[in-house]
C-alpha cells in the first residue's frame, strides 16, 4: 500500500471531479497525508501568463469550493490553489514537483475521438513525466 504523504488532485469541473477527490481524502485518511487540490487555468498564448482571467477565476473558486466540501465528508483537510499556465500537464508535473507530492490522482472523462476513446494530451504528459505515482480514473462509458 502506498504511503502517500501529499496526495496532489488536479480539477477542472468534469463529472469525475468529486470520485477522485473522495479517493484522495480515503487515501490520504489512511496514510495521514494531505490533499492537495489544484486548478490549472491554460492561458492562451496570446495573452501573458498573468492576465487577469476574472471569469475563469471565478469558476476556479467554485470548483475549488467543491473539492473541499467532498474533502470535509472524510474529515480530511484540503489544500486548494489556482494556477495559471500554457500547458495543463506541465503545469500538474512541474506542481507535483515544486510540492514534493507522492501521489497525482487524475479523473478523465469517458471521451471519443474519430469514434475512438481518447485521453486527450495531459494524461500522457502526467504519466510519462510525473516523478510519483499516478492513479487514473476513468468515468463509466456513457450509456446512450
Amino acid at each position: 500500500m502506498l504511503d502517500a504523504k501529499k496526495i496532489l488532485v488536479p480539477v477542472n469541473g468534469n463529472a469525475t471531479d468529486g470520485a477522485m477527490i473522495s479517493l484522495a481524502a480515503q487515501t490520504a485518511k489512511r496514510s495521514r497525508g494531505r490533499v492537495y487540490a489544484i486548478y490549472v487555468i491554460e492561458v492562451r498564448r496570446t495573452l501573458p501568463l498573468d492576465a487577469d482571467l476574472g471569469a475563469e477565476r471565478e469558476r476556479a473558486d467554485t470548483i475549488l469550493d467543491d473539492a473541499e466540501r467532498g474533502a470535509e465528508e472524510y474529515d480530511q483537510e484540503i489544500e486548494t490553489e489556482i494556477l495559471q499556465a500554457r500547458d495543463i500537464g506541465t503545469a500538474i508535473v512541474e506542481e507535483a514537483v515544486e510540492a514534493q507530492a507522492d501521489l497525482i490522482i487524475l479523473g478523465v472523462p469517458y471521451r471519443r475521438k474519430f469514434g475512438e476513446f481518447d485521453l486527450g494530451k495531459t494524461v500522457p504528459y502526467v504519466l510519462k513525466n510525473a516523478p510519483c505515482e499516478v492513479w487514473i480514473c476513468r468515468e463509466p462509458i456513457p450509456t446512450r
